[in-house]
């Protein structure tokens, strides 16, 4: 059923954003802690068999200097740079393995796929670790509480992080042309893809499907549905901490990074999303600073639009990048 509000009221959703006053300085001094460290991207050829595709395995230095796994393919024909898409996995998938990602390299784009931090044991594997911060706070099953007593702390601090790391590293190789460079993911990867928006000025276009980690406090209050019912549940059992738990939140919501984010973007949203409610993706929707279109997918779920996403996402690169 539609389980949120009716579209017209969806389109102009477009609630105040709860934004620290130190969030853009938060933002810069992580980003500035973690280019300390060498980014020391590392591309090193793999054979999967895919004989029309060049496959690299990809380890660059993320947050704290951390090494952070990905896969790159690229159509093997490219006698040039060519434009690159930087793809971030959905909640509790890795990277996988190469041959689950041959649709774009298959397009023609040079594809790099981010592995997820910690990640990787639920629906697709995944190769890199999550070295947590000793004063970590206990949590609930799961990342979305992972350190959320303090912002230094959380989880996503990292996993964004590592998303901007990512873009820098994908520049930094030679078959990619760092001037054309596009974010991608659907779920917790749209989630990412919003916050790398709002954290890298240049970026050539942007495309959050069915985006996680918008307006984390409406999310807990109108749907049950896990991983946001994993923060109610460690509301439940920890009373004294809402508020603490929301103010981490605020500096890690999709809402304000989009209002940061000036890159030409394409969304998707599924009406019947019990996982990403409606209300959730319209409101970073609504708040997103650039030149953006909305792919409504009135009878479908948190599978979006599919394969016909990809069939508009295409179409809208066709646009930019001919």
């Amino acid at each position: 059923m539609f389980i949120d509000l009716p579209l017209d009221q969806l389109r102009t959703y477009c609630p105040p954003r709860n934004e620290p006053a130190d969030f853009d300085r938060f933002w810069e001094q992580t980003l500035a802690e973690t280019r300390q460290f060498p980014l020391d991207a590392r591309f090193e050829p793999v054979d999967y068999g895919l004989r029309l595709l060049e496959t690299y395995d990809v380890t660059y230095s993320g947050f704290g200097g951390q090494p952070i796994k990905g896969w790159l393919l690229l159509p093997r024909s490219a006698s040039g740079p060519l434009p690159c898409l930087v793809e971030f996995v959905g909640y509790g998938g890795g990277r996988s393995v190469p041959v689950d990602r041959l649709i774009w390299g298959c397009a023609g784009y040079a594809h790099f796929v981010m592995d997820t931090r910690g990640q990787g044991s639920n629906w697709s594997t995944g190769d890199t670790p999550d070295p947590e911060p000793a004063d970590s706070n206990p949590h609930h099953p799961g990342f979305m509480t992972r350190g959320v007593l303090d912002p230094k702390n959380y989880y996503y601090r990292r996993v964004f992080t590592d998303g901007v790391r990512a873009v820098e590293a994908v520049r930094s190789f030679s078959k990619v042309d760092a001037s054309r460079v596009a974010v991608m993911g659907g779920s917790q990867g749209g989630g990412i893809t919003l916050a790398v928006s709002g954290l890298v000025p240049d970026l050539s276009a942007v495309m959050p499907d069915v985006p996680f980690l918008c307006h984390y406090r409406v999310a807990t209050e109108i749907t049950d549905s896990y991983p946001y019912q994993e923060i109610t549940k460690y509301c439940q059992i920890h009373r004294d901490k809402v508020e603490t738990v929301f103010n981490t939140l605020n500096y890690f919501d999709g809402l304000n990074f989009a209002a940061r984010a000036n890159h030409p973007a394409l969304f998707s949203v599924g009406l019947m999303d019990e996982t990403c409610p409606p209300r959730t993706v319209f409101a970073a929707y609504n708040h997103y600073a650039g030149q953006k279109d909305i792919k409504v997918w009135s009878y479908n779920h948190h599978e979006g639009g599919g394969v016909a996403q990809d069939l508009a996402k295409m179409q809208f690169l066709s646009k930019l990048w001919g």
